[in-house]
């Protein structure tokens, strides 16, 4: 097998603590320096917190692996400085298509409507994302990024972690305050500490088999049930960079996944496909077995785990990196303010339950496409098969056809860090939500409102014009600089103007506004992480101190 990547490799470097007595403290270690660790730790030395991340290997990982990222990934990938890169390179998509045998029954876009800055989907191999990742990391200088350093064992402790490694001049073993564990599906940390995940484990095997090859097919997903090419089963189709192409066939769980793997196998499934006179090359192929487990909790003690080694997720719907990326989205934050003090640690506690609540709601998800794509038992087929003839004519059918729901963000609606409304609200942007983009201007210029928000904690306040202010909007401004200086004030106005103390966005197509139900007057703040935290229809400074402090799990 041929790949069109050049997979770069790495320089281990000898660990100074090799040469000390005793173990070295730091604030925070990562075990795994695939998409989930280097997020978390981007985002952290985003927070001013340092973080050593620890790999056995010394390159990016081999195969495209995960391709599809959602709109969401995307956007917390351009506060870490890595969605430019990812979307400038990858294929961008949003329409899918799904076929029964010959005849399409089923299509979905990912964004019917305009003004945003990110696609649905961005299709991108694994290994090109980790490499942005690594030259990100090596523009941070909080960040200690060391390659062929495998972890042997973790010893917990009260104030922490032991960690022993493994290099090619000897072990040595670092102290950490926080251990992150973004080791993967296998996690030799989570096994060597007896965590267990729980959960299913599907009757079923695919084949990925990534195919270089020059084809003029449409920029979008295909998914056929019983094609014939290949009778009696399903095959995704799907574009990548480089002119390679992602194709899964299912196989049955009778399949040995050695024989199937190999070439005189694999090719023939492809040219019953392709047809005959198509040229390609083989790039990666491997089996897998569709499962949906979770460990039991994310949080233990000082040991915090993310992506993979949290949560396996069946592949069909790309809830896998686009859901890890978001464990550490969500989690850098809420490390990075108890390290500094602002929080209590049981902040951290509302790691664990939001993301276990999103690992439950994608694992739902997940066990349902998996259900319709391989039914087991003739009435499940009958009514499958059913479904998608229906759908062909009868929009009702087609809101039951599941070829792998795709990745979406999580509201975390029952979260303990939101303030209830006390008025009413309609859209989407309730407390718990991630934010919504929309274009806006500054000085001009043509901008994002996500872009230009960050990560950090801010109050959006909705005027009409900026020079002609409410008394209740100016207080409330005046009120968040003086004594809450690490919430920062965006007015978001139809027109131009400057505003002492806040930052000021024009949104001119009144789309942020619609998106946010907001009149004059109207507040959202936002978590770090760009999730609404509480919102009110006027400026209100006592209720503004407060749902800050609730969304710190400040008493």
């Amino acid at each position: 097998m041929q790949s069109a990547y050049q997979y770069p490799k790495y320089q281990y470097r000898r660990p100074p603590e090799l040469d000390r007595n005793r173990p070295v403290r730091h604030p925070v270690l990562i075990v795994g320096a695939g998409p989930v660790g280097m997020c978390a730790a981007i985002d952290l030395a985003l927070h001013n917190v340092p973080a050593v991340v620890l790999d056995d290997e010394d390159s990016v990982s081999t195969g495209s692996r995960a391709v599809c990222y959602a709109k969401r990934a995307i956007e917390i990938l351009d506060r870490l400085g890595c969605g430019d890169a990812l979307a400038r390179n990858g294929v961008s998509w949003n329409v899918g298509r799904t076929f029964l045998r010959e005849q399409e029954v089923y299509s979905f876009d990912l964004q019917p409507e305009t003004g945003h800055r990110r696609p649905g989907m961005v299709n991108l191999q694994q290994y090109h994302l980790e490499q942005y990742l690594v030259e990100r990391i090596g523009e941070l200088d909080l960040l200690d990024l060391r390659w062929k350093n495998r972890v042997v064992s973790v010893t917990p402790i009260e104030s922490g972690a032991l960690v022993e490694i493994e290099t090619p001049d000897g072990r040595y073993t670092l102290a950490a305050d926080w251990l992150i564990v973004a080791d993967g599906a296998r996690s030799p940390v989570r096994r060597q500490l007896g965590l267990d995940v729980e959960g299913q484990v599907f009757r079923d095997r695919f084949l990925i088999a990534d195919v270089v090859m020059k084809a003029d097919f449409p920029t979008e997903r295909r998914f056929w049930f019983d094609p014939p090419f290949h009778r009696g089963q399903s095959v995704l189709l799907h574009k990548q960079a480089d002119n390679v192409w992602r194709i899964d066939f299912q196989l049955g769980w009778d399949a040995d996944p050695d024989e199937e793997k190999k070439p005189e196998r694999v090719i023939p499934r492809i040219r019953a496909m392709l047809g005959e006179d198509r040229e390609f090359e083989l790039e990666w192929v491997s089996v897998y077995t569709f499962q949906c487990r979770r460990m039991k909790s994310f949080r233990h003690g000082r040991m915090l785990f993310a992506g993979d080694a949290a949560h396996q997720i069946s592949p069909f719907g790309a809830r896998g990196a686009n859901s890890g990326i978001q464990d550490a989205d969500n989690l850098a934050w809420k490390l990075a303010m108890v390290l500094a003090g602002d929080a209590p640690e049981r902040l951290l506690d509302s790691y664990a339950e939001e993301r276990e609540f999103a690992a439950d709601e994608n694992i739902a998800n997940s066990t349902r496409s998996t259900d319709f794509i391989t039914p087991k038992s003739a009435t499940s087929l009958a009514f499958r098969d059913a479904t998608l003839t229906l759908a062909a004519d009868h929009a009702f059918a087609r809101v039951l056809v599941n070829s792998g729901r795709l990745s979406v963000p999580s509201f975390y609606l029952g979260s303990q860090l939101n303030s209830e409304d006390r008025e009413a609200f309609a859209g989407r942007m309730m407390p718990g939500a991630p934010c919504d983009d929309a274009p806006v201007t500054i000085d001009g210029e043509s901008r994002w409102l996500l872009e230009v928000l960050g990560g950090r904690f801010q109050a959006l306040l909705f005027v009409d014009d900026p020079q002609a202010l409410p008394q209740g909007a100016r207080e409330f401004i005046d009120a968040l600089v003086e004594d809450s200086p690490s919430v920062q004030t965006v007015v978001i106005a139809r027109v131009a103007g400057h505003v002492e103390g806040a930052r000021v966005l024009v949104d001119a197509q009144g789309l942020a506004a619609r998106r946010y139900d907001a009149r004059e007057g109207t507040v959202h703040l936002l978590r770090p992480d760009q999730h609404v935290c509480a919102r009110m229809r006027e400026p209100d400074i006592a209720r503004a101190r407060d749902a800050v402090r609730r969304a710190l799990c400040i008493d």
